[in-house]
């Protein structure tokens, strides 16, 4: 199954990932508010990209993959406004969400992004679901309990955790979609493509992490 595959192709750099400094101390609660508000900030200037990011692979593809496209519909309709919900969540944490909404992302944001609308508009637009992968993948195993960690140690209230808490628990039901999506992908050309983005995703996004303001 092409689902098992791609995990076992992508171990190293998920793997390399979860070393990140920036994560375990997030897992531990040892991370500043500046720097939880900074996460926010970058996954705002991530969030937003996503339901175009989603539309564009759908208008790409072409019609005998309806299938795959009638997929892209169902995320779109789950991942409508998530944005907002981050900026929520920033508001919560005594910081002004309209600066944020109007700012520019850091440039390890930037280049993530940059990265995926490329590969969606120039390459193969199914190499998206590689970046799905690592995007609730990350959620499913992490959100939940960095999200518990950090607000007891910054002692913040339960609204300005919208988005990890959300994602912790909403990505475990999507990720069992996702898993039996990427079993029906059959052309080689789109399981390589899924493979490489996501091994590219794992190091874009790991760098974001990596460009926090930890101390």
């Amino acid at each position: 199954m092409f689902y098992e595959d791609l995990l076992a192709a992508t171990e190293s750099a998920r793997s390399e990932f979860l070393e990140i400094d920036a994560i375990k101390r997030g897992m531990m609660g040892q991370i500043s508010l500046p720097a939880y508000v900074a996460f926010l900030v970058q996954a705002y200037h991530h969030v937003k990209h996503t339901v175009p990011l989603l539309m564009a692979c759908g208008s790409r593809l072409p019609m005998h993959k309806e299938w795959l496209r009638e997929a892209i519909a169902e995320y779109i309709e789950e991942e409508t406004g998530h944005q907002e919900w981050i900026l929520n969540d920033i508001e919560a944490c005594g910081m002004d969400k309209e600066h944020v909404r109007n700012g520019k992302p850091h440039a390890s944001t930037e280049l993530m992004v940059a990265y995926a609308w490329d590969s969606v508009q120039r390459g193969n637009p199914a190499s998206l679901f590689g970046m799905v992968l690592v995007l609730e993948g990350t959620s499913v195993n992490l959100a939940t309990m960095a999200a518990e960690s950090i607000q007891q140690a910054l002692d913040l209230p339960d609204a300005a955790f919208s988005y990890l808490t959300s994602h912790g628990s909403l990505d475990v039901s999507h990720m069992k979609f996702f898993e039996k999506l990427m079993n029906r992908i059959q052309e080689e050309d789109d399981r390589q493509a899924i493979t490489h983005m996501a091994n590219m995703m794992y190091a874009l996004y790991g760098n974001v992490f990596r460009s926090l303001p930890l101390d």
